[in-house]
């Protein structure tokens, strides 16, 4: 069995790819970086160690990699392949979506009518849904209705913290992953058969999706903007903070609140889910960056993601927010020269202020009053 799996970043080789090996796929990774390729090519397989409370080293087999601009080394493995993954980035997804196109394409010109499901595991709501509409743009009618007919584009939520470290005397494939991963997938989108040991399927993903973004990248990001802004190298380091880890808690149990309301979550339960992410965050091991964490600071202050939407929810149901609102204020003061959207926040902070920012940001979406605060917060930092 062949599967494409765009990315062979340490979220792809150190997650879907382990997964896809484990469950006897040939897995070809498809990147842009010639040295990870090349050594994937040279080795057909690498290294995973697993850090926390269950140390282990594995090796994944059967792996290889293409240049994600050889498209004719991409298109020969076509006929063998029914399946497709990424792990890209959210904002990665339209630029791969020609090279998609393309292997629809081969397969409708090949006569191939066996179904091909592709998958994209990103920090995105239907980032699956958002490739096909991306991918559609560049097929005709033909095309359209062929992949409307063979080709799932299934949604999914993937979590699992895997910073993007270099190891010392290893060579570049080598990867570090957290004791803990979980690819939940939404069986109604499949097309044929698909079971993945590792891969769990539901009939409603909304509610692990959110569950996912409203914890763990919800606490994830204000520890990170907050580490940054106090000096803390790492997310273990700024979670062991009091002030941190104090305002991060009352967030996530400001957003699981509104999951406990809006999909009967038992609160009990999630508060164990909620330690659980604790525990994550505080593994040292990992070493995962604030800086890396906390990046992009415009997408993830947008109106669906892991700050503005639980905040939304709040309103909605009536519920307590001041956690959030402070996580908010935190974001707006993430200043990093290297991350070209922080600059773009910074500069329209300087030019606009912080009500028409985040206006603007978030779509309209924040309350007048819920506004002031953040500034008020924002203005005292």
């Amino acid at each position: 069995m062949e599967v494409f799996h765009f990315g062979a970043g340490s979220i792809g080789r150190g997650f879907i790819g382990k997964i896809l090996s484990e469950n006897s796929y040939n897995v070809t990774f498809i990147d842009v970086n010639e040295d990870i390729i090349s050594q994937l090519n040279k080795d057909n397989e690498y290294t995973v160690e697993t850090v926390g409370t269950n140390n282990k080293t594995e090796v994944v087999k059967n792996v290889c990699g293409i240049l994600s601009g050889d498209l004719e080394g991409i298109k020969k493995k076509v006929p063998e392949t029914d399946l497709i993954t990424t792990a890209v980035g959210a904002n990665i997804l339209e630029i791969i979506a020609p090279t998609v196109a393309e292997i629809i394409k081969t397969r409708k010109s090949s006569g191939i009518t066996r179904y091909i499901n592709i998958i994209a595991c990103e920090n995105k709501l239907e980032a699956s849904t958002f490739l096909k509409s991306k991918v559609e743009q560049y097929l005709n009618d033909d095309e359209k209705n062929y992949m409307e007919t063979y080709a799932g584009f299934v949604n999914s939520a993937v979590d699992r913290l895997i910073p993007p470290r270099k190891v010392e005397g290893e060579v570049v494939t080598y990867t570090i992953v957290e004791d803990f991963n979980e690819w939940i997938a939404d069986e109604t989108l499949i097309k044929g058969d698909l079971d993945l040991k590792g891969m769990i399927k539901k009939k409603d993903l909304t509610p692990y999706i959110e569950r996912k973004l409203f914890t763990v990248n919800t606490g994830h990001i204000i520890t990170a903007h907050m580490g940054v802004y106090m000096g803390y190298e790492t997310i273990d380091q700024a979670v062991q903070d009091e002030k941190i880890r104090k305002i991060v808690i009352g967030a996530m149990e400001e957003s699981g609140a509104v999951l406990i309301k809006r999909y009967g979550f038992d609160k009990d339960e999630h508060e164990k889910y909620i330690q659980k992410i604790l525990k994550r965050f505080e593994n040292k091991y990992l070493g995962d960056s604030t800086v890396r964490v906390g990046r992009e600071p415009l997408r993830k202050l947008s109106i669906r993601e892991r700050l503005i939407r639980p905040l939304l929810g709040t309103i909605e149901y009536g519920l307590p927010n001041s956690n959030l609102l402070t996580g908010i204020s935190y974001a707006l003061k993430y200043n990093i020269d290297s991350d070209k959207e922080s600059v773009e926040l910074q500069e329209m902070l300087r030019t606009k202020g912080v009500e028409e920012t985040l206006k603007e940001v978030t779509g309209n979406s924040i309350p007048d009053e819920l506004m002031t605060i953040i500034k008020t917060n924002y203005e005292k930092l």
